[in-house]
């Protein structure tokens, strides 16, 4: 394992302050709070007419995008008035502050638009700039990751109980299934990265938004290679992956903050990583 690598896998915990997880055990509870709060309202807007707007990058957004964000800021406003909020619709708010809130309220706008039941809520807690905590939350799925620093990240199927997840030991990447949620994505040296480096894979699959990142914690598939991804897309990921066993960083195989490029790598294992990370460079060249 390189240096690299092991420095973003390891002292989580450690890195932000809270050793004994107290405070992360707090902020995870409110968090699961907010996610069922996020789940009752987005569900209100899913399969309706709503309209829908175009953003300037041209992506698409919706009332639900907009309230459930609103929703959330108000809540954490409410409990926490000193902490800072990041979120996709409404901006960034004390991003100075010890603990910010990394909010992305429906990741996978164009499935939720198409009735595809495949989108999320993603909340991450960010600790002195560290990811804390980190939920995926599939509101029609009725299903949940919730990562923490330093603990083992857990999984609910919907029925309440919670348990330990753990990613699968797949060590090559001649035997990984990997996953990218749309080739449109990647600018077109990155495709050609991904194109390169993907089809070394024994399975390769598109689709799923957040919830490939949930399955790669849930052992159900190996490998999540990403492009084109902004601090709420994939802040949240980091503790649920690395709970899990798994690494995740940037494509150089640098740990993820709020100033990474985009660029993401999810393994299962170390040595998966490691092996796409150094696939990745020979095919950028």
């Amino acid at each position: 394992m390189s240096p690299i690598t092991k420095d973003a896998t390891i002292d989580r915990a450690a890195l932000t302050g809270d050793p004994a997880g107290e405070l992360a055990g707090e902020l995870a509870s409110f968090a699961a709070a907010l996610a069922d709060e996020a789940r009752v309202l987005s569900r209100r807007w899913f399969r309706t007419p709503v309209a829908i707007d175009t953003k300037p990058d041209d992506s698409p957004v919706t009332i639900a995008d907009r309230e459930v964000e609103a929703a959330l800021r108000r809540r954490i406003a409410e409990r926490f008035p000193d902490h800072g909020i990041f979120g996709e619709e409404h901006g960034r708010d004390r991003l100075d502050s010890e603990i910010v809130w990394v909010i992305d309220p429906i990741d996978g706008t164009r499935s939720f638009i198409s009735g595809w039941p495949v989108y999320g809520t993603l909340l991450a807690v960010l600790e002195r700039g560290v990811p804390a905590v980190g939920v995926i939350d599939m509101p029609v799925l009725g299903e949940r990751w919730t990562g923490r620093a330093g603990a083992p990240t857990l999984y609910s199927d919907g029925t309440g109980a919670e348990r330990p997840c753990r990613a699968r030991d797949c060590r090559r990447l001649a035997d990984a299934t990997v996953y990218t949620t749309s080739p449109d994505a990647f600018d077109a040296a990155g495709l050609r990265v991904f194109e390169t480096v993907s089809r070394q894979a024994r399975t390769r699959r598109f689709g799923g938004d957040c919830y490939i990142y949930g399955l790669v914690a849930a052992g159900l598939i190996d490998l999540v290679i990403e492009a084109g991804l902004q601090p709420y897309d994939y802040l949240a990921m980091q503790p649920v992956i690395e709970g899990a066993g798994g690494v995740i960083t940037d494509w150089e195989g640098k740990p993820l903050t709020m100033d990474s490029d985009g660029r993401v790598v999810a393994a299962a294992t170390a040595d998966l990583h490691a092996e796409t990370i150094a696939a990745i460079a020979r095919a950028a060249g």
